[in-house]
């Protein structure tokens, strides 16, 4: 009975999720190009801004993983919050700064960003390749997230290879139809939920099991201190067996991922999605109020050491639905599974969005019968990279797993090709491109070696530094790139006192002129 009743729920709401997919379209007309699928047409407030940026961000790590390494850890979780919203404060003025450039040239992603600002169209693609292999490990843990939530809530009734199907129908269904607003409306429900859901299991998991928050706390700190400072649990070193998440691992890897963030694919999709700059600024104040609810999941997993002693491995990630199962009526556990859904859901369509568009735009459209169907190229590949996802989730399990260790540290090898590159004009292909390569070598040595962290500092952070070493050392001992555009043309700037129009005439003249060249 419980098993129907939480799955009938769950039910619901997926059917629900689909049909706001459809709704986004209304008033939409039929078609649209990939703009208009890939960042909204350029056209989305900033409450959808708020609510699609906070739901990327908000993933099933934060129901399953946060609570997961509550459990393990402690206090080394709370590195997500730190990034997080040190991520928010760079955002204000990158977020901007790259709106413009894409409104500018008509850009709708970094790997277009890239191609225009080095003038070389299979860069683009090459960026599209590399940026593929770091968001594919996301989707797959979306997929098995979801599934294991689904899992859970219906009292082991649905299997997780039903699970893992659902979990890719629903999401691909969705995305491939409405887009980026699609997304964005699935947000608003997503967070209409999440918030409802964690602010009472906050009040309501203490009082069931602990008599409040006072008992709860006292035995907290009484028995299970080591969990509350860093290193947390486990010790501050890698070495036989300690956690190695210690105060420098923290700060480096605070520092790393809140300067990534800002590039990652499917927070400039978020960027480009915006009406206008104004906008990101105000998302950008905004959105660390959205972190408040990280604490929750951290919480309760730290309740769980109490409740469900002994879990390890995978297990710990169950830590916080097992508390949910026991605690809870049949009806309101759905209600909890549905929301950790969205949360998987919400950004796997992101991420999915992100790599159809950067093929359909930068790798696809080199290839002529494919220049004039850029949307329907990028949707395919919407399919076929999530169906990748859910084969490698059935086949192999681990493979992708294990490459999600790199995926946030790989991708800050980009951050002097997509940024640097953006505000500094010396910075050389060649300087660039050749620290691409060094920064990606050096992170896949370090993390598949298992020298993460190094010395207790984020093996990215130090793939960074030689990254950066190697593509300033090229850049100024070799030769200038022989680019005969103007700075305003190439770099980028914070639109100030700027407004739609005149980035509007900006481009429709350099589209004139690119057509009388």
């Amino acid at each position: 009975m419980n098993a129907a009743v939480a799955t009938s729920v769950f039910a619901v709401f997926m059917v629900a999720t689909v049909a706001l997919g459809l709704l986004a379209l209304r008033g939409r007309g039929k078609g649209g190009g990939l703009a208009e699928w890939s960042v909204g047409g350029r056209s989305l407030g900033p409450v959808f801004i708020w609510v699609l940026m906070a739901g990327e961000g908000y993933t099933s790590f934060s129901y399953l993983g946060a609570a997961g390494w509550g459990y393990n850890y402690g206090a080394p979780v709370l590195y997500v919050v730190a990034y997080m919203s040190c991520g928010y404060a760079i955002g204000y003025v990158v977020g901007p700064m790259l709106w413009a450039y894409a409104r500018r040239h008509g850009l709708v992603g970094i790997t277009d960003m890239v191609a225009h600002r080095f003038g070389r169209p299979w860069l683009g693609a090459v960026v599209a390749v590399l940026a593929t292999v770091f968001l594919l490990p996301y989707i797959q843990l979306q997929i098995t997230g979801m599934g294991v939530v689904l899992s859970v809530i219906s009292y082991g009734a649905v299997s997780l290879n039903w699970a893992y199907f659902v979990a890719f129908a629903v999401t691909t269904g969705f995305v491939v139809v409405s887009g980026l607003r699609g997304s964005a409306w699935v947000s608003v429900l997503k967070d209409v939920l999440v918030i409802a859901t964690l602010g009472f299991l906050a009040f309501s998991v203490p009082l069931h099991y602990f008599d409040g928050y006072g008992p709860f706390l006292d035995r907290l700190v009484t028995e299970k201190g080591e969990w509350l400072t860093l290193p947390g649990h486990g010790g501050g070193s890698g070495d036989g067996g300690g956690s190695g998440f210690g105060e420098l691992w923290f700060i480096s890897t605070t520092f790393l991922n809140s300067l990534t963030v800002v590039i990652f694919p499917t927070t400039v999709a978020g960027y480009l999605g915006a009406r206008s700059a104004d906008a990101l600024r105000r998302n950008a104040m905004y959105l660390p109020a959205y972190n408040v609810l990280l604490f929750v999941p951290m919480l309760l997993g730290l309740a769980a050491l109490f409740v469900v002693p002994g879990l390890t491995g995978a297990e710990s990630n169950l830590a916080l639905f097992k508390l949910v199962v026991d605690a809870l009526p049949a009806w309101a556990v759905g209600l909890v599974g549905v929301a950790a859904a969205l949360s998987s859901i919400v950004p796997m369509a992101v991420f999915m969005l992100v790599i159809g568009t950067m093929w359909g735009r930068s790798v696809l459209s080199l290839v002529p019968r494919f220049a004039e169907r850029q949307k329907s190229a990028a949707q395919v590949v919407v399919v076929v990279a999530g169906s990748l996802a859910l084969l490698l989730t059935y086949t192999a399990p681990n493979t992708l797993v294990r490459l999600s260790l790199i995926s946030y540290e790989g991708m800050a090898q980009l951050l002097p090709m997509v940024l640097l590159a953006l505000v500094w004009r010396r910075l050389t292909f060649r300087g660039a491109f050749s620290g691409l390569i060094v920064g990606v070598a050096v992170v896949c040595a370090l993390v598949f070696t298992g020298n993460d962290p190094v010395g207790g500092v984020n093996a990215g952070l130090v793939a960074l530094a030689a990254n950066l070493a190697v593509a300033l050392a090229v850049t100024l001992a070799g030769p200038r790139d022989a680019d005969p555009r103007p700075d305003a043309e190439v770099l980028a700037h914070d639109p100030v006192g700027e407004d739609d129009e005149s980035l509007d005439a900006a481009r429709a003249a350099r589209g004139a002129s690119d057509h009388r060249v």
